[in-house]
Order: C-alpha cells, then structure tokens, then sequence
C-alpha cells in the first residue's frame, strides 16, 4: 500500500472514489469520521503527507513541486474508477493543482472538486512576512486563532516541537507556490467557507473562474475549520455533489 495515498475504508464495489486532501499540519485522522457518513457506492481515500502522525519521522515536504512530483504517481494507479477531489486549506490548493497536473498528463476523468476554506489561489493576498518564516510563537497563535488545536497541545512544548515543523513546511508549500494561468478544469466546482472566516463570499465564487463546468458555493456556520463544526452538513453537500455526478454518468 502506499504510504501517501490510502484507502480510509475498502469497499470493493465502489463505483466512485473520493479522494480527501487535509489542511496545513493535518493527516488520514482528520477524515476518518467520513467513511461511515458516506455511501457503501463510495469508496473514501485520504492523503498522507510525509511529518505527521505515522509519517513523523519523515521530513515534510516544503515545496508544491514535490508535492505533485510524489503524489502524481501515486493517485494514478488509484484513478481506474470514476473519482472526486475535496480539499480543506491548504488541501484545496493541492487538490486544485493535482487536478491542473492530471488534466495536462490525460490520466483520469475528475468527476467534481470540492474546495473548502481556502481563497482562490488567484485571489490570495501574500502575507507580510510569510507565515512560514515567523517565529514559533506567533505560529503557535496562529494555530490559535483557527481554534482546531486543543489548548492542552498549543501549551506542550514537546508535541509543539514536533508539530509546528509541519505546519511551517505547509504554509511554506502554499506560500512559495505560483499560481499559473491555464486551461480551466473541465468538471463542476463548489467551494465551501464558513460564515465566520475571513473569506468572503464574493471571494470565493472566484473559484468559479478555474471551471468551465457548474460552480457552485456552500456556506456553512462557523470558523475556518467549518469543516469539523459542521461535518455532518459538509459531508451530505458532498454526497449531493457526488451523487449527481454519478446520475450525470449513467443517465
């Protein structure tokens, strides 16, 4: 099995795969409530990037050129069923461009993107300085101010140790990529945000711009990490999302 790309349950005779990409510092643990809210027609994958969990001891990847370079092989073995991406953050931003990569090499038919908590990549205003050169403090409010880490882990200096190295070669995966101009996707997109992020609406119907196909926007209640407060609504849009792209194949 390959370390990067996993199946979060088997199901044989799936006729869709939905492959789930997490956010800055995140692993497979993030998704692994989902495989039970979706149907047995639905086989879930999630991606496991090296420096979390049970890839801790291998160095993170710092640049998105290594990222497709490894996950390009990868995922195109697994692309022998009619399959979905759904990215959250920095997720987004992968899946983006791993459908981008994809579509140029003809490998696979991407039936739907869902894009989650993340500003259109054409859109994002570069921090000044990078978040991935500040110091750990400040990376350590940052975690805060998302309000997904557990206040009992910001305050360990020994799980921080280990975890804000990821965090920081995530945001410099995202930080130090260039978004290009190219051929827009050819499958329908929905963006996801939270009512309570700091992007807004009409920001991220510019999503719509990377398609040539259906777009659509969903906000749900909530903060930047939405997509655990609200995991049950997040997961039934994507079953709607999946569901018409299969009747859409059939029909």
């Amino acid at each position: 099995m390959s370390e990067l790309v996993r199946p979060l349950v088997s199901r044989p005779h799936a006729t869709q795969r939905l492959f789930c990409f997490p956010y800055a510092g995140g692993g497979i643990s993030v998704f692994r409530g989902w495989a039970a809210a979706l149907p047995d027609e639905v086989e879930p994958w999630a991606i496991q990037l090296p420096g979390r969990e049970d890839r801790i001891g291998t160095p993170p990847f710092q640049r998105m050129s290594d990222v497709l370079n490894t996950l390009v092989p990868a995922i195109i073995p697994r692309l022998d069923r009619p399959f979905a991406f759904f990215g959250h953050s920095m997720g987004a931003v992968v899946a983006l461009e791993l459908a981008r990569t994809l579509g140029r090499l003809e490998s696979g038919s991407l039936e739907w993107l869902f894009v989650s908590g993340r500003v259109p990549p054409q859109a994002m205003e570069a921090a000044n300085p990078p978040l991935h050169q500040r110091s750990d403090a400040e990376l350590v409010e940052l975690l805060r101010s998302w309000r997904a880490t557990p206040e009992a882990v910001l305050a360990d200096r020994e799980l921080m140790a280990l975890l804000l190295p990821v965090v920081r070669a995530d945001l410099a995966v995202i930080e130090t990529h260039t978004f290009t101009g190219g051929a827009p996707l050819g499958c329908p997109v929905t963006a996801f945000g939270g009512t309570e992020d700091n992007a807004a609406p009409s920001v991220l119907e510019r999503w719509g711009e990377l398609t040539n196909n259906q777009f659509d926007l969903r906000m749900f209640p909530g903060g930047h990490f939405f997509v655990n407060s609200a995991r049950e609504a997040v997961i039934a849009a994507v079953v709607a999302g999946l569901g018409q792209a299969a009747a859409a194949r059939v029909g």
